[in-house]
């Protein structure tokens, strides 16, 4: 059963996620990313609808928004259990700063910990559940509140950037390797599949049914409203697929830059600088449509060592997220620790 948001403040009044409130989550969002850090949580609204359209988030049951008195958007809570199986759900929340320190946030806190805790019946017997949380790593008074409701640091990840001072050059491929564009008619299945490989080394990495994994890919990469496939690259080694980038015309939160979605090589092919051909190649194309630069996510203790590769591409860390994490059930680690 839903928990529900309680106690709020006098007057505040709290309700379900729809897909008509894109626009006021939008502002909300970053409107409360701007006071923090000056930087956009968002720059396009549909990212927000299509998320929320995933087949396996009910906007009913997976998120509140909470509403002041006055009918301003306050506050807003998500969680995000849609792993097969849910060992670490996501709980993610945004409070607007003219709201911020009424006790909204311990509230979306314990609602969203309590939401994501009815994920471990369906995760198996014997194995550890933690729910995690993360934000930008400015907000001290965040970090203090989940401190104090039991959750410790893991991790944190970078958003890196760069910024073209003269036109980025493509080197040579690798020996024996090719690098071209994406065919959406024939290669679909081929790029989720390395996707999967490549991703098998990353730190949280919990690998699900295939056909759940390209059902989940054909939604948010093939529906993405920016999804263009010029801007797919992929490496051969002959009919196999090596690696990997996958890329969208304009960045999450800074239009202007190009932004790399995924970037993997298989583990046989790694070491032979496909990753930085490949990097370097979605450099060149985002500059012949004219973009300042390029943006990408990175786990900042990468098990793979990807932070050197973006650093040696002239990228450095513009923001910094910190995630934290809380056992509910101990148990075995099925998510990617180590290699």
């Amino acid at each position: 059963m839903t928990p529900e948001l309680n106690p709020l403040p006098a007057g505040f009044t709290a309700r379900p996620l729809s897909l008509d409130d894109v626009q006021i989550c939008f502002e909300l969002f970053n409107t409360a990313s701007q006071h923090l850090s000056g930087d956009l949580d968002i720059a396009d609204p549909e990212i927000l609808r299509n998320d929320w359209q995933d087949p396996k988030f009910n906007p009913q049951t997976n998120a509140r928004l909470v509403f002041a008195p006055n009918g301003d958007l306050a506050g807003y809570v998500e969680v995000w259990d849609t792993g097969t199986p849910p060992v670490h759900p996501w709980v993610w929340m945004a409070v607007h700063p003219r709201y911020e320190w009424q006790g909204l946030e311990e509230i979306l806190l314990a609602w969203g910990e309590a939401r994501a805790a009815l994920a471990l019946e369906r995760v198996p017997d014997g194995v550890r559940f933690a729910p995690r949380v993360g934000f930008v790593s400015l907000d001290t008074k965040r970090r203090s509140l989940v401190e104090a409701h039991g959750f410790q640091y893991t991790r944190s990840f970078y958003r890196m950037e760069v910024v073209f001072q003269e036109p980025p050059q493509v080197p040579p491929a690798p020996q024996g390797i090719t690098i071209r564009s994406y065919n959406p008619e024939t290669e679909l299945e081929a790029v989720v599949q390395t996707m999967v490989d490549s991703f098998r080394d990353h730190y949280g990495f919990v690998e699900r049914p295939f056909e759940e994994e390209m059902t989940s890919f054909r939604h948010h990469f093939l529906g993405d409203p920016l999804y263009d496939p010029n801007l797919w690259f992929v490496a051969m080694d002959g009919d196999e697929m090596a690696g990997i980038c996958l890329c969208r015309r304009d960045g999450y939160e800074k239009p202007e830059l190009g932004f790399v979605n995924e970037l993997g090589v298989r583990r046989e092919w790694r070491r032979r600088g496909i990753a930085e051909a490949l990097l370097r190649t979605s450099f060149a194309a985002f500059a012949a449509l004219g973009k300042q630069g390029a943006a990408l996510g990175v786990d900042a203790s990468s098990l793979t060592g990807a932070t050197r590769l973006y650093e040696k591409a002239g990228m450095h860390p513009a923001r910094q997220f910190d995630n934290f994490e809380k056992e509910l059930r101990p148990g075995k680690e099925i998510s990617t620790q180590t290699l």
